[in-house]
């Protein structure tokens, strides 16, 4: 297995060779993104070429998410461009079928694509890590289809090198936590309603202004179960009349707290990884 510096020296010759050329960046505002764009945009420099970031704005991601991408885009100095897109009628996922992230992301890359070809970039790359690879991701097989470069996976980078090197290059998202799009807090099958994405989004922006790092609400009908770092659970409990009285005051009947704690893609349990 190779060092990070081993790791840092490989994307960076990665990342010079691709931006030999003009480049675009399907960028979120997250650490891995963030730091592909600062990498893209210091390369660019050296080689007199331009990065473009394509910032998807969707129906599907937690409120704030847009502003912190235009946030780190200007610090990097690129180009940034907002792409309007409406997955729930254009991706056909409004009943959270279990391919979702695949029809989803072909949507939005074919998007990105798109928009990236008129500003003449001949690269597009997306943040895809090592540790990506490890859950359920249909998402990466249309990546890996539209032809979209992964540079962090390609030098064998996992979310903690990310999060280093992000750091290390003061980029100002590098201890952000994920913020998958909210689709993932319905089971497969639940139709996908912009009201119900909107209310888990609230439930959730709640529960961090009580300090936690990562939050999930997932939602079985009328039950709310919390996910938190394990760390976390005794300052749920502390407030768990607040809590309580707020997310029944959303709507739902029922408030539970997974004592599992928090874990990515916890709804996808029994699917078999692609």
């Amino acid at each position: 297995m190779n060092t990070y510096q081993e790791k840092c020296k490989k994307l960076n010759e990665i990342m010079a060779e691709y931006a030999r050329a003009d480049v675009a960046v399907a960028f979120s505002g997250g650490a891995d993104s963030s730091l592909l764009l600062k990498l893209a945009a210091e390369q660019a420099k050296e080689h007199g070429t331009k990065v473009t970031a394509i910032t998807a704005n969707t129906e599907l991601h937690p409120s704030g998410d847009l502003e912190v991408a235009r946030k780190v885009a200007q610090e990097t100095g690129a180009n940034h461009f907002i792409l309007e897109v409406k997955e729930l009628e254009q991706a056909d996922i409004r009943h959270n079928p279990v391919n979702r992230c695949y029809r989803c992301k072909t949507f939005l890359f074919r998007s990105v694509i798109d928009m990236a070809e008129r500003y003449h970039a001949k690269v597009v790359m997306d943040g895809t890590n090592c540790d990506d690879l490890l859950m359920y991701r249909p998402g990466l097989k249309a990546v890996e289809e539209l032809g979209v470069k992964s540079p962090l996976r390609e030098a064998g980078f996992t979310k903690a090198d990310v999060r280093a090197l992000a750091a290390e290059y003061g980029i100002s998202v590098a201890d952000r936590p994920s913020a998958p799009c909210l689709a993932t807090r319905f089971p497969y099958g639940d139709l996908l309603t912009m009201e119900r994405m909107r209310t888990v989004d609230q439930g959730e922006n709640y529960l961090k202004t009580i300090g936690l790092y990562n939050v999930r609400i997932r939602v079985h009908g009328e039950i709310a179960r919390i996910e938190v770092d394990a760390e976390y659970m005794e300052k749920i409990i502390r407030h768990k009349s607040d809590i309580t009285e707020y997310l029944k005051n959303l709507g739902y009947k029922y408030v539970t707290l997974d004592l599992e704690g928090f874990r990515s893609g916890s709804m996808d349990v029994g699917l078999e990884k692609e």
